[in-house]
């Protein structure tokens, strides 16, 4: 099933993540961390699904394979989805129903078999009401949401953390 982890920065949504693959049949296939936020709009589309020869200018002569591709029989960890554009959105969504995609610029279907594990630190629900975030792709993705605490509301955790640190 699709996870989606939310709280504020530092909670430590990516480590859950990584534990959540690695605690799963997946544990073994491979974890892709794509940071959507941290990539260009105008590239994220062919980063998550790769792209053809020739799809734009500055393309490879052999093209990309998208990290949807890499993830295959593994997981994908989609960081601050939050901050994915509307018309990526629809395509996610249409990954996230059918398996399949094609790459930029190209007419070829691709079968993916790859679970996907989203986090954000922004209110999705709020944004729905806004039109930013599409209350379809929201309910596929958070069939198991999780809801991270900050530590200052889990004071019970920093000395066991503390410990472990102080071990390291």
């Amino acid at each position: 099933s699709t996870v989606l982890i939310m709280g504020e920065s530092g909670t430590g949504k990516g480590l859950i993540a990584h534990s959540i693959h690695k605690a799963s049949l997946r544990g073994e296939g491979p974890f892709i961390y794509v940071n959507c936020a941290s990539i260009p709009e105008n590239l994220l589309e062919s980063e998550l699904f790769g792209y053809e020869k020739g799809a734009f200018t500055g393309a490879r002569d052999k093209g990309k394979v998208g990290k949807f591709e890499l993830a295959d029989t593994g997981t994908i960890f989609l960081d601050e989805i939050g901050d994915m554009p509307l018309h990526l959105q629809v395509k996610l969504l249409h990954v996230l129903q059918n398996r399949r995609f094609e790459r930029v610029g190209g007419n070829k279907t691709i079968q993916v078999d790859v679970r996907v594990i989203t986090a954000t630190n922004r209110n999705l629900e709020e944004m729905m009401r806004d039109k930013t975030f599409r209350e379809d792709l929201y309910y596929r993705i958070s069939v198991i949401p999780l809801v991270l605490p900050p530590l200052r509301e889990r004071k019970e955790d920093i000395l066991p953390l503390a410990r472990f640190f102080l071990q390291k």
